[in-house]
């Protein structure tokens, strides 16, 4: 099912965009962005057919279709030690989105946010976009560990928001329930807000427990925002489908009142909904086997890159992208377009503007295609020099 020949690469040059197939030049490898490069599960695609065969599309209700807030749900709780009723759940138009109006609710122009360095860019792209401040906590690129003695250092009276991504994109790290429980701790006692970005949390390697924030401490239940996608683990990007979870019922209406959710202003498309709660309840055995290909892939690509002397890989405990540092002292920027000029293949720097200041001299390389084209692309990349 995840082989090269699974792969319809005319598809993808059509219709994979996001510096991707559709963006580059024929004979350009793409281990860009994180989107998978197999088609999606059978299931959702014959759940979308059979929802829209009686001809109707509706209006569904403003924060979600039931069914879509009770998989989400049900799939928090057994997968993720959560707690959560379909009321916790508010259907939006991505993950990304869902950052964007946590953002917009908690912060007021000038208010400062915590978030971490390196992370993906989407964190300080949200904070500013409202007019807020982003504060850097450094994050070890090798081991994935937070300075909390500098996110200590960081905290003021204009503090508001500590913003986390777990699993952390792109450094695969998966953290642990006594970590989640120590940034409850110091968001309890400065009175902050916490968002943690789940959307990875499906992708997690080698059966590692995964906790969501809001179930370590009762003071992480009491003043935080989840945010899940299904663009990852399901290949659904195009379809914009994702959920913001809050376990108090009082504060999620409040934010769906604020974030325009509570009329046709906002929305989200039933047809998503419908892709997203079928994924959940019956794409698993096709997940299940995505991941099995993926943890493959990802022990494939590690032992390429550990041989070579051009890059230093870390073994990720989640997500499916790689984070090597550079070795031949070139900078993110200058690898990457040697990469692309002469291996003919394009990856993410780790400049400024993808991941934070702290991801300077790695690059960012993605692994959900097929071992073969994963091969050819590492070898394409270690063979250019």
């Amino acid at each position: 099912m995840f082989t090269n020949n699974d792969i319809n690469f005319e598809a993808l040059k059509r219709k994979a965009y996001n510096g991707r197939w559709a963006t580059l030049e024929d004979g350009i490898i793409p281990l860009t962005a994180a989107d998978p490069d197999f088609r999606t599960a059978p299931e959702i695609e014959q759940g979308i057919i059979e929802y829209i065969k009686d001809g109707y599309l509706s209006y569904g209700p403003f924060s979600g279709l039931p069914e879509f807030k009770k998989s989400v749900a049900e799939h928090f709780n057994r997968q993720k030690n959560g707690s959560f009723t379909p009321e916790n759940v508010l259907a939006v138009n991505s993950a990304a989105q869902g950052m964007f109006l946590i953002a917009s609710y908690v912060l007021q122009p000038g208010d400062e946010a915590i978030i971490l360095d390196p992370v993906d860019f989407l964190f300080k792209k949200s904070v500013e976009t409202v007019g807020g401040k982003v504060m850097l906590c450094p994050v070890d690129t090798i081991t994935g560990e937070i300075d909390f003695e500098n996110m200590l250092s960081l905290i003021n009276s204009k503090t508001r928001l500590i913003s986390i991504c777990n699993p952390h994109n792109p450094l695969g790290k998966v953290y642990s329930k006594e970590t989640l429980k120590r940034i409850s701790e110091i968001a309890s006692a400065h009175n902050l807000w916490v968002m943690s970005d789940e959307i990875w949390s499906d992708i997690v390697y080698d059966h590692k427990n995964f906790h969501t924030y809001s179930s370590v401490s009762e003071e992480a239940r009491k003043k935080s925002f989840t945010v899940y996608g299904f663009s990852k683990s399901f290949g659904i990007a195009g379809l914009r489908i994702g959920a913001v979870l809050c376990n108090d019922q009082d504060i999620l209406e409040d934010f769906t009142e604020k974030s325009n959710f509570n009329s046709t202003i906002e929305g989200v498309s039933t047809l998503s909904q419908i892709a997203g709660s079928v994924a959940l309840e019956k794409a698993g055995p096709w997940f299940q086997e995505f991941l099995t290909h993926l943890q493959q892939n990802r022990d494939h690509a590690f032992n390429l890159l550990k041989h070579s002397e051009i890059l230093e890989p870390g073994l990720p405990e989640a997500t499916f992208v790689l984070f090597p540092k550079i070795k031949n002292g070139m900078s993110s920027d200058e690898f990457a377009q040697h990469v692309l000029q002469q291996g003919k293949v394009a990856i993410v720097p780790g400049s400024e503007r993808w991941f934070g200041k702290g991801a300077e001299g790695h690059i960012r390389i993605c692994f959900s295609t097929s071992k073969e084209i994963l091969e050819e692309g590492i070898n394409r990349i270690i063979n250019s020099f």
